[in-house]
């Protein structure tokens, strides 16, 4: 997708920091936005100053107003997984609750997002898709119940749908951020290297969507030192336990 003007995307997680960043910078391209989120009054005031945007207010982890509301936007042609929760949490600190939200919102949700626009895309031969995963989806993190295991899980999902749809014309990229300063970061209490605000990360999402190149991870080198980990022995990574 390198021509982003009168293409019409659906921005799914649109109502705060990287996604409300994004939707501003796909705008100034002239892209048309149909922008989703919970929260309708921040969509509606973002919809308000965008030339050509419509708002879909959308719960993801629910099935039937996923289905109706891909049902209702007609063809477009290109999504954008932005929706995220995110939660601090020790394995010793479990909270269930917050640990099913986590996985059903980052990772069941975009399943069900995709079941219900994929199809269209295969059948047309065309369609342009961006999951958002995150840096912490390459290897398991202190503290990162929940969070971790659903974007490690939107990783190997892209990493499939990229492989099955290479002989097609629907394009599949990860974009994978470290720290955006946002609601949801704020909640940490320990220093995050290397802190984005969220109109740098949308403007990494903005140039990875204008290639056809899988993976961008960013910011660097904070990526290439947690790439490094990736691939590290466990003996290291865990020595002393």
């Amino acid at each position: 997708m390198t021509d982003f003007a009168g293409k019409t995307f659906w921005l799914v997680g649109a109502s705060e920091g990287l996604g409300r960043a994004l939707a501003q910078q796909l705008s100034a391209k002239g892209a048309h936005l149909v922008l989703s989120a919970r929260n309708g009054a921040r969509l509606a005031t973002l919809a308000a100053t965008l030339p050509n945007a419509r708002v879909l207010i959308l719960d993801v982890t629910d099935t039937a107003a996923v289905e109706a509301a891909a049902k209702s936007i007609g063809p477009i042609d290109g999504l954008i997984y932005n929706a995220g929760a995110y939660v601090p949490m020790s394995t010793k600190d479990w909270n269930k609750e917050a640990a099913l939200t986590l996985a059903d919102v980052n990772f069941m949700g975009a399943l069900r997002v995709l079941g219900a626009i994929l199809p269209g895309f295969v059948a047309r031969n065309a369609g342009d898709i961006t999951l958002v995963g995150s840096l912490a989806g390459y290897r398991g993190l202190p503290k990162a119940i929940g969070y971790g295991a659903s974007k490690a899980a939107i990783v190997s999902l892209a990493e499939t749908m990229r492989h099955d749809l290479k002989d097609t014309d629907v394009t599949v990229r990860l974009v994978n951020p470290g720290f955006i300063k946002t609601r949801l970061t704020d909640k940490n209490t320990f220093k995050m290297p290397m802190l984005m605000t969220p109109d740098q990360a949308a403007g990494h999402v903005v140039r990875a969507m204008s290639k056809r190149r899988f993976r961008t991870d960013f910011p660097r080198p904070f990526s290439w030192v947690l790439r490094v980990v990736q691939y590290m022995p466990d003996w290291v990574v865990y020595r002393g336990k």
